[in-house]
């Protein structure tokens, strides 16, 4: 009697999803065979205590799995983590993010579900007419899963299977001591006296334009001849601090970093005749040229620049310049020959 009302309402049960007995064998056989040993030997009540424990933990890990956010959603809260960045930062990282959204059914996709072959094609779409624009890109794509991981909304980072492209750095020739020159020469003259500072610290300290001109006056100490750059103050968020090279050179009213700063910067460069092809980073690699040329202290000069080893300096920083015009760049008060200069312009 109760065998039939234990079958009964087996039935019953069974019929809510159009299941038979069949099915139920079934589905206990591949589950029993999934456990292995782990089931073998087992009785009744002890392998009807297992399967419950198997399909709870397999509910929960079925659960997680599908636990994900849009793509859309996952970067730019991604973005919003980072809300200790500098606003510029931040500027990039949004405009980097609205270019691969424009791709093709990106927005809405799952993030737990896009594989490296889609991220690959998101990237070559956004950004596959410039190596380094792909780069960064994906850098971004990668913080983005990666940010994902630390919220469980997806497991792995595709993008770890997508090679960065390589990119040849355009070689940045240092300006000349004439060119030097002309550019102090040039800051002499009343309209832009503001900016001798901001020339001195670029050219004899190495400081990039974006640290110069966040540079507050408690960070240069006038006493001891050092700079400080603060981490949040530099480009790659680390502090260091910076000899203030050649001080002698510098008068007490020069020493104030002016309002506008990118605006004077740009008029001092044009009114010493550099109009064209001028490169951000120019007086950076003025400055390491000469720094290793006279000074020959690679590490030294890793430390002043605010790199983490030397091999950037190597590769891209630094092009041989005579020891006799390093010489006359460190003492301008020197007498410049015509031997003694390193590249004219054109």
């Amino acid at each position: 009697m109760k065998t039939r009302e234990d079958k009964k309402t087996a039935n019953k049960l069974m019929q809510r999803w159009e299941l038979n007995a069949t099915d139920a064998a079934r589905l206990i056989l591949e589950c029993t065979e999934e456990l292995g040993e782990r089931a073998n030997g087992l009785r009744r009540n002890e392998l009807v205590k297992l399967l419950r424990r198997t399909l709870r933990e397999g509910v929960a890990a079925l659960q997680a799995a599908e636990h994900t956010v849009t793509f859309q959603e996952a970067a730019f809260r991604s973005i919003e983590a980072r809300a200790h960045r500098r606003p510029t930062t931040r500027r990039d990282l949004r405009h980097y993010v609205r270019r691969m959204l424009k791709v093709d059914k990106v927005a809405d996709r799952p993030l737990r579900q896009m594989s490296a072959k889609e991220c690959r094609h998101i990237l070559q779409t956004a950004f596959g007419g410039s190596p380094s624009s792909l780069r960064k890109g994906r850098a971004i794509l990668h913080s983005i899963f990666a940010f994902g991981i630390r919220r469980e909304w997806v497991d792995s980072n595709p993008v770890n299977r997508i090679d960065s492209p390589d990119v040849r750095e355009k070689t940045i020739m240092p300006l000349s001591l004439t060119q030097t020159r002309r550019l102090q020469q040039t800051a002499e003259l009343p309209p832009h006296r503001a900016m001798r500072l901001s020339l001195h610290l670029m050219l004899f300290c190495g400081l990039r334009p974006t640290e110069v001109q966040r540079l507050s006056p408690a960070d240069i100490n006038w006493k001891e001849h050092q700079i400080y750059v603060r981490p949040e103050t530099s480009k790659t968020g680390g502090g260091r601090i910076v000899p203030l090279r050649c001080h002698h050179l510098l008068r007490k009213e020069d020493r104030r970093i002016p309002r506008n700063w990118f605006q004077r910067w740009r008029n001092l460069r044009h009114a010493a005749g550099f109009r064209q092809n001028w490169a951000p980073d120019t007086c950076r690699h003025t400055f390491a040229s000469y720094h290793a040329a006279h000074f020959r202290n690679l590490p030294e000069l890793q430390l002043e620049m605010g790199h983490r080893d030397t091999s950037l300096l190597r590769s891209r920083y630094i092009t041989a310049v005579p020891y006799s015009a390093a010489r006359h760049f460190w003492n301008p008060a020197g007498k410049i020959t015509a031997k003694e200069t390193v590249s004219e312009e054109s």
